[in-house]
């Protein structure tokens, strides 16, 4: 039986997604940490950290499932991320064995991971043909390797959604189609002095990076190119303009301000019309306990830039095996069992979207999202580009960096100049992350 166990609803995945999960019953304090060595006793439980997130309540219900199946009991830990990741630094620093399954950022954590020795090489058993390691969408699969081995195996993916308002879009066309529709229709719906505003979303400087990706995607740009810094290119400056002006003419006051749990709520409360941010907030729209919009929020794809709409499509939470595990071949079969084809169909059609083919290719594991969303997820995913940050070791450090423009075009200063010397600032820091990489 599992330390943790909570009740699965649609409308939990929105808010535990904003980050409100608080330590789960049961206990926070894995036993003390010991060398590398030695070997279980048939009695030790297998011991399983994660985020407290709606798939992980879903996977503990359902755990008796895999304690049957494997003769050992499962001991689940749920904490908030930032509780997760100080526990990760402590315990595989001590290289720690009272850890065997983690539940892992591939965009955050995965390349400090590595590089650190935490993570078990799981490419052979990934490649076991029952497996079907092929089976799981290109852009999260590729997340799960580094330096040729696969570390992780993505459970729960996540893209952006044009979040909008099907009845202040009815005489525009509907919906925007392309970034330029987007700013034109922001402009003509804004009245910012009467505190409705065209377009809002993340204009903090860190937390803005990752959903303003996809506008870098879509005008040709990415965070870097042939290994360099690309955060000054053309295309990438342009980007940086182009949102900074939309947030700046269309966008509520304080922007720069504000993330996802800041922005998103003027979305619900009726006071934006467009609103990009992450598919799996939907249900916050939907509930009438904090939404006004619940009977006039649509659903659209990421509209198309110059270089077409290119969103991202990640693996926002990932399950990997510690290094330092004395149950490894345990640990591999809860990572096997919590992602096969029949778990991620199971739990897709609860409204947690997977990382595998043949569940989105399955009509009945979409049922439970709202038709146009589905089918918006299901084009995103087709269309994804896999990381929505810089993928480096310090992954912090580097939002921070990327951000600097963002920022500045939202005050309305002029971005080239910043750019250039954000990107200077980036190009150095490559340099000393890659040091950092081969030492």
């Amino acid at each position: 039986m599992s330390t943790s166990s909570h009740p699965v609803g649609r409308r939990s995945f929105g808010r535990l997604a904003l980050g409100v999960a608080a330590a789960a019953a049961g206990g926070t304090t894995l036993g003390a940490c010991s060398g590398r060595g030695g070997s279980a006793s048939p009695n030790a439980p297998l011991r399983v950290m994660a985020i407290n997130h709606v798939w992980s309540q879903a996977i503990a219900g359902r755990v008796g499932e895999f304690e049957e199946r494997v003769g050992r009991r499962v001991s689940i830990t749920m904490l908030t991320s930032d509780q997760l990741a100080n526990s990760y630094n402590v315990k595989l620093n001590a290289s720690a064995t009272d850890v065997d399954v983690m539940m892992v950022r591939a965009l955050q954590e995965q390349l400090l991971f590595a590089h650190n020795g935490w993570l078990a090489d799981l490419t052979d058993r990934v490649g076991d043909r029952a497996f079907d390691w092929d089976d799981f969408q290109e852009a999260p699969r590729e997340r799960s390797i580094t330096a040729g081995r696969v570390l992780s195996v993505p459970v729960v993916t996540e893209r952006p959604a044009l979040y909008y308002r099907r009845d202040l879009v009815a005489d525009l066309g509907g919906p925007p189609a392309t970034l330029d529709e987007l700013m034109a229709m922001s402009l003509e719906l804004a009245d910012r002095r009467g505190g409705f505003f065209g377009y809002v979303g993340r204009g903090q400087r860190s937390g803005a990076v990752s959903q303003w990706s996809s506008f870098l995607y879509s005008f040709g740009g990415d965070f870097t190119v042939d290994g360099r810094s690309g955060i000054g290119t053309r295309e990438a400056i342009a980007a940086y303009e182009y949102y900074g002006a939309l947030l700046e003419r269309t966008g509520p006051p304080g922007v720069t301000n504000m993330s996802l749990e800041q922005a998103m709520p003027i979305f619900a409360q009726g006071k934006a019309a467009f609103y990009i941010d992450a598919d799996a907030i939907y249900t916050n729209f939907l509930d009438p306990t904090i939404s006004t919009v619940q009977d006039t929020v649509g659903f659209a794809p990421f509209p198309a830039g110059p270089a077409g709409s290119r969103p991202h499509n990640i693996p926002s939470w990932s399950l990997g095996v510690n290094e330092f595990s004395l149950l490894r071949d345990d640990a591999w079969e809860f990572v096997r069992w919590a992602s096969s084809p029949e778990m991620v169909a199971a739990l897709q059609a609860e409204g947690i979207p997977g990382a595998r083919e043949s569940a989105w290719s399955d009509a009945a594991t979409l049922a439970s999202f709202p038709p146009e969303l589905a089918e918006t997820m299901r084009v995103s995913a087709e269309r994804g580009i896999g990381h929505d940050r810089p993928e480096v070791l310090q992954v912090g450090r580097a939002r921070d960096i990327v951000g600097r423009p963002l920022v500045a075009g939202i005050l309305g200063q002029r971005v080239p100049g910043v750019a250039r010397d954000a990107d200077a600032e980036f190009a150095d820091f490559l340099v000393r992350d890659n040091r950092h990489r081969e030492s």
